[in-house]
């Protein structure tokens, strides 16, 4: 599955954006699906992930009750929703398809080519 990320930017300290993934291929709906974060000078980071039917998530501690991720078989695109952002959460973010479910990284086979996230204080 190939995968494109959009909708990063430049956001205030408290503010939202929404990051969209689409995928390319009919078997998106069976790939679970994650997001992660690359921060100058740090390890890529867990974000979220949901499962390939969207019933099951999993967020990073650093984003528990700020972000939401959601998917959408039908438009074959993953999204995540960040409220409350704060300087740390800029970073570029990538979405990435795995066939198992992990949180793990070195799990997802599929990645995108991230999209840059810049809070401003």
């Amino acid at each position: 599955v190939q995968l494109q990320a959009s909708g990063g930017g430049l956001v205030q300290d408290g503010g939202s954006l929404r990051l969209s993934c689409a995928a390319s291929g009919r078997t998106f709906s069976s790939y679970n699906m994650g997001w992660f974060r690359q921060a100058p000078g740090k390890e890529r980071e867990f974000v979220a992930a949901i499962t390939w039917s969207g019933k099951g998530t999993r967020y990073g501690d650093s984003v528990k009750g700020r972000f939401t991720i959601s998917r959408d078989n039908v438009k074959n695109t993953v999204y995540l929703q960040m409220n409350s952002l704060k300087p740390e959460d800029t970073a570029i973010y990538y979405c990435a398809a795995a066939s198992l479910w992990s949180v793990s990284a070195k799990n997802f086979g599929s990645w995108g080519q991230g999209t840059l996230v810049t809070v401003s204080s």
